[in-house]
């Protein structure tokens, strides 16, 4: 996918209000739906940097929590996916690690953790999850994302 099509992404899945109950809901849907296709991944979903909802699944390590936290200290900063973040510095034919200055034990761009965006106020949390590969790992919350709202209504 290109840094165009990553931001139609965030551009689309959109809520109207997010709070601490949407949260959870929102951490119960794709844990229902990890645990339907038998996925080994970590899950969060953060609010205001509020940890809301967390859970890990069979196959998964303390690992995956690191890199959950990392991949999320870059959407919080860049107020983007982890996905997009990366890519956006492939495609000016560098990469993350080399251009942030970042350091890259607390901040990964890998695929795997979105902005929670609420219309007409920006980012305001994030969800991501880890276990997988990234570019899988990114599928999987956009997913998620897509059918949790298409669920409550709000597309």
């Amino acid at each position: 996918m290109t840094s165009e099509e990553l931001l139609a992404q965030e551009e689309r899945l959109q809520f109207d209000t997010f709070d601490n109950d949407t949260a959870i809901e929102l951490g119960l849907h794709l844990l229902q739906a990890a645990r339907d296709q038998g996925l080994p991944i970590a899950i969060s979903v953060r609010r205001g940097g509020h940890r809301l909802f967390h859970a890990s699944l069979p196959g998964t390590a303390p690992n995956n929590d690191r890199w959950l936290e990392r991949k999320t200290r870059v959407v919080e900063l860049f107020g983007h996916s982890s996905f997009q973040v990366g890519t956006s510095f492939r495609e000016k034919g560098t990469t993350f690690e080399a251009e942030s200055r970042l350091d890259p034990d607390l901040y990964a761009a890998h695929g795997g953790v979105f902005p929670v965006i609420v219309r007409g106020t920006g980012p305001v949390g994030t969800v991501g999850v880890s276990g997988l590969p990234q570019a899988e790992d990114h599928a999987f919350v956009v997913s998620g994302l897509q059918s949790f709202l298409n669920a409550r209504g709000a597309q």
